[in-house]
């Protein structure tokens, strides 16, 4: 069996109580790091890390998984990892959020909604010589190669 399937479905099974927590991913690198990420509705706290990692390490262990030395490390998405979820972005709805297009070119603006297939944003256009305007644009997911939320220290 992928170790990273197992992973997964142990991370399922621990998270299983809490609606309010999800997989983000699971990565099992070529130095033996295995990553996983988690996130939640509210944020996740180091308490739902350990838990996680707690339950995850045991399991692995007792079914010998994985037979070369690992290290396993829980976390919650950082602020520069890009959104892979719908839940990610419902959860971001309101933050200014920074997006590279399939075209090659990239747009930045306010997360206003988020639909199965298509995300809206305000953007401020600036057209020569005109004022700038507050624009919703609808852009499709299939067309976004990766968001970033945009942190503001203002």
């Amino acid at each position: 069996m992928n170790t990273e399937k197992r992973v997964a479905e142990l991370v399922e099974e621990k998270i299983a109580d809490r609606p309010d927590l999800f997989l983000v991913d699971v990565t099992m690198h070529s130095n033996g790091k295995l990553m996983i990420l988690v996130d939640g509705d509210q944020g996740v706290s180091i308490q739902d890390c350990a838990a996680i990692s707690r339950h995850v390490g045991y399991h692995l262990e007792e079914e010998d998984v994985i037979i070369n030395a690992y290290n396993l490390e829980v976390s919650s998405p950082g602020i520069d990892t890009p959104l892979k979820l719908l839940r990610q972005y419902r959860k971001n709805i309101g933050r200014s959020v920074s997006l590279k297009i399939t075209d090659g070119s990239k747009r930045e603006g306010k997360l206003i909604a988020v639909g199965e297939t298509s995300i809206i944003i305000e953007e401020k256009i600036k057209e020569k010589g005109k004022k700038a305007i507050q624009q919703e644009n609808t852009i499709p997911l299939d067309q976004i190669l990766e968001t970033k939320v945009l942190i503001s220290f203002k």
